[in-house]
């Protein structure tokens, strides 16, 4: 007995372009779902509001953070969410838990255990300010961090006590990278 070959039944010519259909929105949800956990769990974008940061950054600039695997050095610029839930704070890293600050305001030099901070990113020299500030020189205590902004004098930051210390359950993150403006498009040393 001869076997005959079997013939497949035509497939209907629709049924191409379903499938076609169903690949391309399957494609699609897992990039929009992929996008989804990238910008919320890895990057997240944020605006600078005022002029703590110049020169560094700018009243509006629009930064991109990252907090995956994220430690906190000195010199780092961090994204601080405040309590108050208001917009949050972007600030530099001064000195980790540990570490002993001290400032001359005379002279206007921030001292980290008994060394004087080269920085070339500060928009003027650190002066006293009338307010109430911390007692210096001051340790970090464990669990936290001191941060000051580039604009010295125009800055509200750790050297006052209605900031102080910066808890590190309230650093959301580290500035890698500034999106807007455009001239300015970058990645943040």
């Amino acid at each position: 007995m001869e076997q005959q070959p079997q013939t497949k039944k035509p497939r209907k010519k629709w049924s191409g372009a379903v499938e076609e259909f169903f690949d391309w929105v399957e494609t699609t949800l897992f990039c929009m779902i992929l996008a989804i956990v990238v910008l919320t769990y890895l990057f997240q974008e944020v605006q600078v509001d005022g002029t703590s940061m110049v020169p560094t950054l700018q009243d509006g600039d629009r930064l991109v953070t990252s907090s995956l695997f994220y430690t906190v050095e000195p010199g780092d610029i961090v994204v601080i969410n405040r309590e108050d839930g208001q917009e949050p704070l972007i600030k530099r890293c001064i000195a980790v838990a540990g570490q002993t600050v001290d400032i001359d305001f005379d002279a206007g030099i921030v001292y980290v255990d008994g060394q004087a901070l080269e920085e070339d990113y500060v928009n003027t020299p650190t002066n006293r300010h009338s307010g109430n500030l911390i007692d210096f020189p001051c340790t970090v205590p464990e669990g936290h961090i001191f941060v000051m902004g580039d604009n010295r004098n125009n800055s509200l930051d750790s050297r006052y006590v209605e900031v102080g210390m910066i808890d590190l359950d309230n650093v959301f993150g580290e500035v890698i990278f500034r999106l807007l403006p455009l001239d300015r498009f970058g990645a943040l040393n």
